[in-house]
């Protein structure tokens, strides 16, 4: 169960992708139980409908139930506190009534502290203390018996101590609440995951202790001890928690995932990291017409109320001044640690199971749903990142079944053998993730990648998008050369990594786009001319990435459909063309990382040498194909490279006449890092 829980929860979080202890060790325990059972059965001579006898089948689909219903409930609850709360408040909640603020601090505080109460006291040795202030109940008696009455009494309290401190003090109640809410849900993720992290090798520890102790054989010990409550030494919980704290202190695989679950409920635009999917387009095309629906019958003074409500605030800034903004506003960041605080200790008083993960993760997404986080421009990103983490946490269960019962069958029939070799297995997979992780994360901080302008003129413009030309011609000349080599040796695995890198230029492309509406926005009156060339500057860029990727995809595709190779003769003009493109792609890295424009009118000269090149070698391949050429394939291959690179001359060629026009000579355009 361990070995398998390591290495699953180890792979999601090299994914960035959250996930639930719970679930993992629930159905990990399920499915050792399930192949210890069918192990038994086999060797008793039994039938496979014994298995029911073996698993406490009520329980386990009781457990499974419930943390699916948690996930609709939360999703559903946190969507419609956030709703009701952003009507109440607005986004300009600081300015309204103090009352107000003291309203909601009553709400938030009580129910937080009742589930540190729930969640803190009850499983302390505390809890079995009686006092007789409360008439000589249990700790944990008094708090099932007298819910209501904790709760009226918490709410009086805390909602005057939040007048009193909005008031007097003029504190702001909303990170009093966010402050108080974190260590709620901060204890609760604590006890969970601490008892998921050491309760299997504890009762195994314990069970060999008792074993030990019995003097009996092996094989006729009855596991009584594990029908009871497992107590653990107090020693252990503290060491395993320090452990905790340490690995979230400085594991960058624990910001990656938290990365991924901020950025989905993020209010503003971000960079998307999940891909639309049929479902999420459904799904979103499904609400927005319900919306509109529900637009038609309901009153336009209604909707204008609602929607006055959802108004943000805006922040005036000089030209140029840039405001970093948190990822939603301190409201939402209340309601999400309330409603989960308030759903997890509803749970835990009726004993029902539920994944606390599951439910932080659901309460955030419903919030930001019902805060209008998800418009029109990232509604389907954002719902099919959900969709993704939910099948996650089905794939999760499902490979802890199985991988569990899997690795339990061999080590029933390897013994000591199987362990050291699956202990030894597991250590290499753990220590090859980390090694893979931690070159992956250097080399995107090592990567080249593209600035986006902020510049207000056109000699800025010039000046600040040398680096992303340069950066473009060197990645250019590498992606080009590697198509031609990958195809004269039919390298199938450097052309697919160079598929990959190309698309990678494209999207870092792309997000400048994405940013063109920003830089727009930020521009003077009198600097539109600025955009207009900035623009054009985005356009040769796109058509240079598109024509890479038009060669690459055509150089692989011919390689991994196992097509002739290319004739000798073939691969040696494409190779002096290559050389020709290495030679242009050097030259004006270097004008642009020197600054020095003037070269720019020398390279420009070269053009119709290029050209008469690449026409030489398509009327070379015609005469061949005419008098020897038997590969319609290779033939069609070859007029598409020769041509392409043709329209890629001409992409360089008119993005250098843009930059050589517009230049202003009296102007020094300052070298790459200065």
């Amino acid at each position: 169960v361990m070995i398998t829980d390591i290495l699953l929860l180890d792979f999601f979080n090299t994914l960035g992708m959250p996930t639930s202890t719970t679930v993992s060790i629930v159905f990990e325990l399920l499915g050792a139980a399930v192949a210890m059972s069918l192990i038994k059965i086999g060797a008793s001579g039994g039938e496979f409908s014994d298995v029911v006898n073996y698993i406490n089948t009520s329980k386990a689909l009781q457990i499974i139930s419930g943390i699916l219903l948690s996930v609709v409930v939360a999703f559903s609850i946190g969507a419609f506190v956030q709703w009701v709360s952003r009507i109440m408040l607005t986004y300009n909640f600081e300015r309204k009534a103090r009352w107000v603020g003291a309203l909601f601090g009553g709400v938030a505080l009580s129910a937080i502290t009742y589930f540190i109460f729930m969640k803190g006291i009850k499983g302390t040795p505390y809890a079995g203390e009686s006092y007789d202030i409360i008439g000589g109940m249990k700790i944990s008696a008094f708090l099932e018996s007298e819910v209501y009455s904790i709760i009226l009494a918490s709410f009086v309290f805390w909602s005057l101590l939040s007048y009193l401190l909005i008031t007097l003090l003029k504190s702001n109640i909303y990170k009093l609440i966010i402050g108080v809410g974190t260590f709620a849900l901060a204890l609760a993720f604590a006890g969970n995951d601490l008892v998921n992290f050491i309760g299997v090798p504890i009762a195994a520890y314990q069970s060999y202790e008792a074993w030990s102790i019995s003097g009996v054989e092996a094989t006729a010990f009855s596991m009584d001890i594990l029908a009871t409550k497992v107590p653990t030494p107090t020693l252990l919980l503290f060491i395993s928690g320090m452990v905790m704290v340490v690995t979230l202190w400085f594991s960058k695989k624990a910001r990656y995932v938290a990365d991924t679950e901020i950025n989905l409920a993020r209010q503003d635009e971000t960079k998307e990291r999940f891909e639309p999917n049929m479902l999420s387009r459904l799904l979103v095309r499904f609400t927005v017409m319900a919306s509109e629906y529900t637009a038609t019958i309901l009153p336009n003074s209604i909707i204008n109320k609602v929607d006055s409500r959802f108004k943000k605030p805006t922040i005036a800034l000089d030209k140029g001044k840039v405001h970093e903004l948190p990822a939603f506003d301190m409201v939402r960041a209340a309601v999400n640690l309330m409603v989960a605080g308030i759903l997890i200790s509803i749970a835990t008083s009726y004993k029902l199971p539920l994944s606390t993960t599951y439910v932080t993760f659901m309460v955030a997404m419903g919030t930001s749903l019902a805060d209008r986080a998800w418009g029109s421009e990232s509604a389907v990103y954002r719902v099919a990142g959900v969709l993704n983490v939910i099948g996650g946490w089905f794939l999760t269960a499902i490979i802890a079944f199985i991988a569990a019962g899997t690795i339990l069958s061999i080590i029933s029939f390897g013994k000591g053998t199987a362990i050291g070799i699956l202990l030894f297995v597991a250590i290499l997979l753990l220590a090859r993730n980390y090694i893979s992780y931690n070159k992956k994360s250097k080399a995107i901080i090592a990567e080249d990648r593209l600035v986006k302008a902020e510049s207000r003129s056109i000699q800025g413009v010039i000046s600040e998008s040398s680096g992303n030309i340069s950066n473009v011609m060197k990645r250019s000349s590498k992606l080009y050369r590697n198509s031609i080599e990958g195809l004269s040796k039919q390298d199938l695995d450097k052309l697919k990594k160079n598929k990959s890198n190309v698309v990678k230029l494209s999207d870092e492309i792309d997000d400048l786009r994405d940013h063109l509406f920003y830089f727009i926005k930020n521009l003077d009156d009198t600097s539109v001319e600025a955009s207009n060339f900035y623009i054009n500057i985005l356009g040769y860029l796109t058509d240079i990435t598109q024509s890479l990727e038009y060669i690459t995809k055509i150089s692989h595709k011919h390689v991994n459909n196992n097509h002739k190779k290319l004739k000798f003769n073939q691969v040696k003009e494409l190779m002096e063309i290559n050389d020709e493109l290495e030679s242009l792609f050097g030259r004006t890295k270097k004008a642009f990382d020197n600054g020095s424009f003037e070269e720019i009118g020398e390279i420009l000269q070269l053009k119709q040498d290029l050209y008469k090149s690449v026409s030489e070698k398509i009327e070379k391949q015609i005469a061949r194909t005419r008098a020897e050429e038997s590969s319609p394939k290779n033939t069609t291959l070859y007029f598409s490279l020769l041509l392409e690179s043709k329209d890629l001359i001409e992409e360089v060629m008119n993005l250098l006449d843009l930059y050589y026009q517009k230049n202003d000579p009296t102007t020094q355009a300052p070298k790459l890092g200065e």
